[in-house]
C-alpha cells in the first residue's frame, strides 16, 4: 500500500483550505467526510480575515462566482440605541468586506473546487479508528456508505472534522470549555419586510434581554437567518417546543415582531445547545487539529469560520514544511498563535455576556481611534499586536469600561 502524504478528515472550509494548499505544494492528499454535501450547517456570517486565506488557497474566485451577499460591517441594536461598525473604518490593514453565506452552498463551492483541482474526496465515509506509528505515519480505518471498510496509510493527518471532533473523541482529548453552556433557536425566513429596515450588507445583532441576543443575517436570495441565543435558564421560561419558542420570542420583541412576525419560514425552527468545546492539545505525533476541532467559542462575533480558515492555513503550511524535511516547533509555530487569537475573542465573548461590551458599544461620544481598533477585532484581525485591544484584550476592555463609568458619573446632571 503506497503511503498518502496527507489525509484530511472533514470537507468543510478548514478541510477544503488545507487540501487545496497541500495539493498546491505537490503533495498527495485525500479528504474523507462523514456527511453528504450539500448539507446544512450554521455559521453563515464570515469575517474579512477569512478573505486572505481563501485567496492564498486559490479558492476565492470559486466563492465569488456564487454571488453571495457582501458584508461590509456589523450593526448592534439595543432598543433605540445603535452601534454600527464599518469594516472600511478599522485600525488594522486588511480586507474591508466579506460575505454572508448559506453554508451549504459555500461549503459545497469550496470542496467542488478542491475536487476540480484533482483532490479525491470521499463523502459519507466515517473514520472508525486510527493507529499512529513511531515515525508519525498512521493507518486510518474508514467505513463507506455501503458498509465496506478501507484502510488509508498516510504520513500525516489534518483533522478538520469540525463538530465531529474525530481525533479528540477517539483519543479522549476533549476537555470542558470555560464558557457557560448556551442554546440557540433559529430558522431561515422569507425576509419580505427587509426593505423597510436595515441594509442587507451587514450582520445585525439585537440585544433581546440581559445575556440574550438575536442574530439577523440577510442573504442575497431574500432569505434571512434569524437566531435567538441565551442560557438554558432563559429558555426554560419560554414554554412550548422549538417552533413555539421561536415564534414567541419573535413576537416578544418589537423590532423582530415588525420585521419577521408575519413572514413565512423556509424551514421549521431548529436548536443548537452547549456548543462551546476545547481540547487538551492542538497537535500530536502524526496529526494536527484545525477549526472547531481545536476550540469553538460562541456565535456572537462570527469567529467560527474565521478560526477554521486561519487555523487550517497555518496547519497546512506547517505540515507541508514538515513533510518536506523542515523541523517544526508545533507549540510556537501553531498552538501559541491559534491560542492567542482564541483568547482574544474569548475576552470579547465574555465581555459581551457580562455587559462590558454593551456599555462600550452604546457609549456616547466614542473615541474614533478606539472604535477603529475594536472594529479590527470584529473583522477578525486578532493577531495584530499593534492594536492594544488585541495585545491587552481583557485589560483594555476593562479599563475602557471603567473610563465610561467615570465619564457618565461626571456628566450626570447635579440635583
Amino acid at each position: 500500500m503506497k503511503d498518502l502524504d496527507v489525509l484530511i478528515i472533514g470537507a468543510g472550509p478548514a478541510g477544503s483550505i488545507a487540501a487545496s494548499l497541500v495539493n498546491q505544494a505537490g503533495l498527495t492528499v485525500r479528504v474523507v467526510e462523514r456527511e453528504l454535501f450539500p448539507r446544512f450547517v450554521i455559521g453563515e456570517s464570515m469575517l474579512p480575515r477569512c478573505m486572505e486565506v481563501l485567496e492564498d488557497a486559490q479558492l476565492l474566485d470559486a466563492v465569488k462566482a456564487c454571488n453571495f451577499q457582501q458584508k461590509f460591517g456589523a450593526k448592534f441594536l439595543n432598543g433605540t440605541s445603535i452601534s454600527d461598525f464599518n469594516f472600511t473604518d478599522q485600525f488594522t490593514e486588511g480586507w474591508t468586506w466579506t460575505w454572508q453565506v448559506t453554508r451549504a452552498d459555500f461549503d459545497l463551492a469550496l470542496i467542488n473546487e478542491v475536487q476540480r483541482k484533482g483532490v479525491p474526496v470521499d463523502f459519507q465515509t466515517t473514520v472508525t479508528g486510527i493507529e499512529f506509528f513511531p515515525d508519525e505515519s498512521s493507518l486510518t480505518t474508514v467505513q463507506h456508505i455501503d458498509g465496506s471498510e478501507e484502510q488509508i496509510r498516510a504520513r500525516y493527518i489534518i483533522d478538520a472534522s469540525g463538530y465531529g471532533r474525530v481525533i479528540p473523541r477517539l483519543f479522549k482529548l476533549d476537555k470542558p470549555s470555560n464558557l457557560d453552556p448556551r442554546k440557540a433557536v433559529f430558522a431561515h425566513v422569507e425576509d419580505r419586510n427587509r426593505q423597510k429596515f436595515d441594509e442587507p450588507n451587514r450582520i445585525i445583532v439585537v440585544n433581546y434581554a440581559p445575556g440574550v441576543w438575536v442574530w439577523i443575517i440577510p442573504f442575497a436570495t431574500g432569505v434571512t437567518s434569524v437566531g435567538i441565543v441565551g442560557n438554558f435558564d432563559f429558555f426554560a421560561t419560554i414554554p412550548g417546543d422549538t417552533t413555539e419558542q421561536f415564534n414567541a420570542l419573535v413576537q416578544g420583541h418589537p423590532y423582530l415582531r415588525e420585521r419577521f412576525g408575519d413572514v413565512p419560514l423556509v424551514f421549521s425552527p431548529r436548536k443548537l445547545e452547549a456548543w462551546s468545546a476545547t481540547t487538551e492539545r492542538f497537535y500530536g505525533k502524526g496529526f494536527v487539529l484545525t477549526g472547531n476541532v481545536t476550540e469553538f467559542l460562541d456565535p456572537i462575533f462570527s469567529s467560527g469560520v474565521m478560526f477554521a480558515t486561519v487555523s487550517s492555513q497555518l496547519a497546512a503550511r506547517a505540515v507541508i514544511r514538515k513533510l518536506k524535511g523542515e523541523a517544526i516547533d508545533w507549540e510556537n509555530d501553531y498552538t501559541k498563535p491559534i491560542q492567542q487569537g482564541v483568547d482574544t475573542f474569548r475576552s470579547y465573548v465574555m465581555a459581551w455576556y457580562d455587559g462590558t461590551l454593551e456599555k462600550i458599544f452604546y457609549a456616547q461620544n466614542q473615541d474614533p481611534l478606539i472604535k477603529r481598533q475594536i472594529c479590527s477585532v470584529l473583522a477578525g484581525y486578532v493577531w495584530d499586536q499593534e492594536n492594544p485591544y488585541v495585545s491587552d484584550h481583557a485589560g483594555a476592555l476593562k479599563r475602557l469600561s471603567k473610563l465610561i463609568d467615570v465619564r457618565e458619573r461626571i456628566n450626570q446632571p447635579q440635583k
